[in-house]
């Protein structure tokens, strides 16, 4: 009974600071600053007060660092920044990009002048938040409340959904199945990342480097 209270409350958590931060993307859209200090307080502040509130959640096994998975991912993330790159060059000239630097402008004040600043955010500081709520919070830790499945299940659905929400308006209907079927992908592959080592660093530098490569589309978006 317990475990099931537990699993309860954490998918309650993870739905309603997915649904709340959805509702600050794609109906509030506030300035970039506002809008991350509110990601910061539903995907960090609100995990840590669950954790005051339960008795024996900890979350330090999360941060403890381990070389070995550590250079393992960094040539992951090094070998997925080539394919993204890849991937744009081979498939752009089949879709249409026209409307994401506009996007990226009207709804998250984006622009080619502060993209270098929010570009590095998001890759370094953005990328760890990121994966202590979704791999951290939302799969090592659910996982010990219920069944490895519904975990990874809930973990990856969330993750993709999430990000669905931002770029919603940017792409067209097939390459935003191919997206979402990418992003619920990539989020079992970082779940198991962090499965070995037990941490969440590993799939922070492949998630990094994704954000790498995501970033330098986004610039030769902003500069053609």
């Amino acid at each position: 009974m317990q475990k099931r209270i537990s699993s309860a409350q954490i998918i309650a958590i993870i739905t309603i600071a997915c649904l709340l931060m959805a509702f600050v993307d794609t109906v509030w859209q506030p300035g970039y600053i506002i809008k991350s200090s509110i990601k910061i307080a539903l995907f960090l502040l609100l995990p840590l007060a669950y954790s005051k509130i339960k008795n024996g959640v900890s979350y330090k096994y999360l941060f403890k660092f381990d070389w070995k998975h550590f250079g393992i991912s960094i040539g992951m993330g090094l070998a997925v920044f080539a394919f993204i790159l890849a991937a744009y060059k081979i498939l752009g000239p089949f879709f249409d990009f026209s409307s994401v630097t506009k996007s990226m402008e009207k709804e998250a004040g984006i622009t080619r002048d502060n993209f270098l600043f929010i570009a590095v955010y998001i890759s370094f500081v953005n990328a760890l938040l990121e994966e202590f709520f979704f791999r951290g919070f939302a799969y090592l830790e659910l996982k010990k409340w219920t069944s490895r499945g519904t975990a990874l299940t809930v973990s990856a659905g969330a993750f993709a959904l999430y990000h669905i929400s931002i770029m919603l308006s940017w792409f067209t209907i097939p390459l935003f199945i191919l997206l979402l079927t990418g992003l619920f992908i990539g989020g079992v592959i970082f779940n198991l990342l962090n499965e070995h080592s037990n941490n969440i660093y590993s799939s922070w530098m492949v998630h990094m480097f994704s954000n790498f490569a995501i970033n330098t589309v986004g610039l030769l978006l902003f500069k053609g």
